[in-house]
């Protein structure tokens, strides 16, 4: 069994206007109830553990709401196929926060919490449908700390009518107690509601350009960095030891178990995946397979070791010369003007 497992729960209250990600607003309760049944079949369907096995290191419950279910039955499952020192995180919006759910939550061996922020500013949650304000996600992460140690929140970076300047509420920001803080800029999907508004409304504040977006993540990893919080992946952002477990398994070439609706995984030449309401799986070449779990580290702080790869030296250290990439012997780091680049970087290699 992989040592990681990541459970998604596809259920909102409403559609977020920046996402075209599969999901479920409005369900019913009697739906929820019905998925999180199946999840915890399909929990108890897992293969059993081997003798040397200490089962799993890291839980991820991603969403989607989770706490939109019902999730003690789902902790109660799994937590006989638990490490020791597992790392089990759920996300929360804002919304979803209260004492007795994150009682519940600690109780059930939660210990690390991601509470999707998204912005700061008032106007731009509305214009996003999140349906809280900054002041209302200031208290329900002052709750979760209460509670959490180990507790981060999103943003989004780019999404019309931002300005790049640092505002009073990034003061405020600095006073949460961040362990961590994800920072994703934006992009526009095709079928999202905001792709649609900026279709079709003319008045619509426009979307920043690639120079501006990128202006912006300069300020936040500065902001951020003096927070003490270093950048240990692209988008990742951490006090030290309160690096996301789950997520640098992930990039680290290591298996984890997708269970649920919209959820990915990858199992030895195994990719699961969820498209168009059904599951799929295919099987990848094992010289493919060695290749990606490899090229997913140059997105970390560990760099990309291209030792057992020679032939993708010189590429590399074209992108050196430009000021992209740093190297040390057989490692190749990222430059902080790599970060922004790093998709174009990967292709060349792919």
């Amino acid at each position: 069994m992989p040592a990681n497992l990541y459970v998604h729960f596809p259920f909102c209250r409403r559609k977020c206007s920046y996402c075209a990600l599969h999901s479920r607003a409005g369900a019913s309760s009697a739906e929820r109830e019905a998925y999180v049944a199946r999840l915890v079949t399909a929990i108890g369907s897992c293969q059993s553990q081997a003798a040397a096995d200490v089962g799993f290191s890291t839980v991820y419950f991603g969403g989607g709401s989770p706490a939109l279910c019902d999730l003690l039955p789902v902790l109660d499952a799994l937590a006989p196929r638990l490490a020791k020192d597992c790392e089990v995180t759920v996300e929360l919006h804002p919304l979803d926060v209260t004492v007795p759910l994150l009682n519940t939550l600690h109780a059930g061996g939660v210990n690390r919490i991601s509470m999707g922020v998204q912005s700061l500013d008032d106007a731009i949650l509305a214009d996003m449908g999140r349906g809280y304000s900054f002041a209302e996600a200031e208290r329900a992460f002052a709750l979760v700390r209460e509670r959490f140690d180990n507790a981060g929140i999103d943003l989004i970076v780019g999404y019309p009518g931002e300005t790049v300047a640092l505002s009073p509420r990034h003061g405020r920001l600095a006073k949460w107690g961040l362990r961590h803080c994800s920072v994703y800029s934006l992009i526009l999907e095709e079928h999202s509601i905001l792709a649609h508004r900026l279709r079709s409304a003319a008045e619509h504040p426009r979307l920043p350009s690639d120079d501006e977006a990128l202006n912006r993540i300069a300020v936040v990893s500065r902001f951020l960095g003096a927070l003490g919080l270093h950048r240990y992946e692209i988008s990742s952002y951490a006090v030290p030891g309160y690096e996301c477990r789950h997520n640098l398994a992930v990039w680290r070439g290591e298996d984890y178990l997708g269970l649920g609706e919209g959820a990915a995984g990858r199992v030895g030449l195994v990719r699961t995946s969820w498209e168009n309401g059904q599951a799929r799986s295919v099987r990848v070449d094992a010289a493919v397979d060695r290749k990606e779990r490899a090229l997913f580290r140059l997105r970390t702080c560990d760099g990309l070791d291209i030792a057992a790869f020679p032939e993708w030296a010189e590429p590399l250290d074209a992108f050196c010369a430009q000021g992209l990439l740093s190297r040390s012997s057989t490692v190749y780091r990222l430059t902080e003007r790599g970060t922004e680049v790093c998709d174009t970087i990967l292709a060349e290699l792919v």
